[in-house]
């Protein structure tokens, strides 16, 4: 299936309510799990990853399918650790290619029960879950955020708590300041010294939350703002004072020419049209804005410079080596140089352009601003948005995009 644009508006003026951000529901469905006396949650994300979390929480049967849900494999995996219960999971050919073992290896050091039934290191794996004694483990810094938030979830069930080192270089902090700021709402304290967080013996306590809505959704209509002359969005659901690192954007597009200021709770986005001649950024603490900051600086021939793309190459897809293959399909040049990532050239299509999507959402999703400038843009596998923004295309259209299944 493909979605192919057949009309994109002069200029974007407009409004868009976001769903809630993936990220956060999924944390809250976990802490729900975990709360003895359980809580509500308002504006919960209907993403797919979400809804599957939600499904295999309360899920009666051994064998847990999580699909191509990362997210939900590494709660799950730490979550099911402490449960007395035993559990099969596994996902799709994918996922049973993303390496699960760092946080397998803290947890057996927790005193968890967890073999692996294929390939030593990966899905698919079975949990013998029990009360875990906790207490002292260390973990890389520089890996998924995701091992390091499963892990400090489950610490206030430990016998002895959790006392987590982390080594080197901390990636994406603000997920794991996220993960604590949203524990310490529902009652459990923790403290960082250095590079250790401690989170004691504890029970959260019940408190009905609301989930923020998605900053990197939001990323999708900075880009068409930057792309789109004289253009003026209107954003609902965000919090000027948010947890979320992706909120890091007007820093990062009022160097593509986009300003961004909150009235009465409403993000304003509008074009100034003043871009800088090259972007530098270090995308450590928001990797998934990368693929749409990329492609807008395609979009503007504004050079790039980009670092802390290291986990990129871990996601539903090699997103740097996607990336590359299909931004050389509009004659832009990206590459790897040392630690960085290099954009160099402005996208350049005289004819129709295919987008694969990889199986991946963030690219269908980063590339279809493009159709203002290129209105021949064809998006393969469009229903990939559904892992985390299933009303994408609904939302793209109400902004007067115009497109057909083909």
């Amino acid at each position: 299936m493909k979605l192919i644009f057949e009309a994109v508006p002069e200029s974007i003026n407009g409004a868009i309510q976001l769903e809630g951000s993936k990220s956060i529901s999924n944390r809250l469905l976990i802490l729900q799990a975990l709360c003895e006396d359980g809580f509500e949650i308002q504006n919960l994300s209907p993403s797919d990853d979400t809804t599957t979390l939600k499904r295999l929480l309360t899920l009666d049967e051994t064998t847990c399918d999580v699909g191509a849900a990362g997210t939900t494999m590494r709660f799950l995996t730490a979550y099911y650790a402490t449960r007395n219960c035993e559990k099969i999971l596994t996902g799709s050919a994918r996922m049973q290619q993303r390496p699960i073992k760092i946080l397998v290896d803290a947890l057996q050091q927790l005193g968890a029960s967890i073999e692996y039934l294929q390939n030593d290191g990966y899905p698919p794996i079975t949990i013998h879950g029990k009360k875990l004694a906790g207490g002292n483990v260390t973990i890389r810094a520089d890996v998924s955020s995701q091992y390091i938030s499963a892990l400090l979830m489950i610490g206030p069930s430990l016998e002895k708590g959790l006392h987590l080192t982390l080594e080197g270089k901390i990636s994406s902090f603000p997920y794991i300041n996220m993960t604590l700021k949203t524990m310490e709402e529902l009652g459990v304290m923790s403290q960082i010294d250095g590079n250790t967080i401690t989170v004691h013996p504890a029970k959260y306590h019940s408190k009905n939350m609301q989930a923020e809505s998605d900053w990197s959704a939001a990323s999708y209509y900075f880009s068409v703002c930057a792309l789109s002359p004289n253009s003026k969005l209107k954003i609902s659901g965000l919090f000027e004072n948010s947890l979320q690192g992706d909120s890091v954007l007007p820093e990062i597009y009022r160097q593509l020419g986009v300003e961004a200021h909150f009235e009465n709770a409403i993000l304003v986005l509008q074009q100034n049209g003043k871009c800088v001649e090259t972007l530098e950024f270090d995308f450590s603490n928001c990797p998934d804005l990368a693929q749409t900051v990329a492609v807008t600086c395609a979009g503007l021939g504004v050079k790039a410079i980009f670092t802390g793309l290291e986990s990129l190459r871990i996601k539903e897809t090699d997103r740097t080596a996607a990336l590359q293959t299909e931004l050389k399909k509009f004659g832009v040049e990206f590459w790897e140089e040392g630690e960085a990532w290099k954009l160099n050239g402005k996208t350049n299509a005289a004819s129709a352009v295919t987008i694969d999507t990889y199986e991946d959402h963030r690219m269908a999703m980063c590339f279809a601003p493009l159709s203002l400038l290129h209105p021949q843009i064809v998006i393969e596998e469009p229903w990939v948005v559904k892992k985390s923004y299933p009303s994408f295309w609904d939302d793209f259209s109400k902004l007067g995009f115009v497109s057909s299944i083909g």
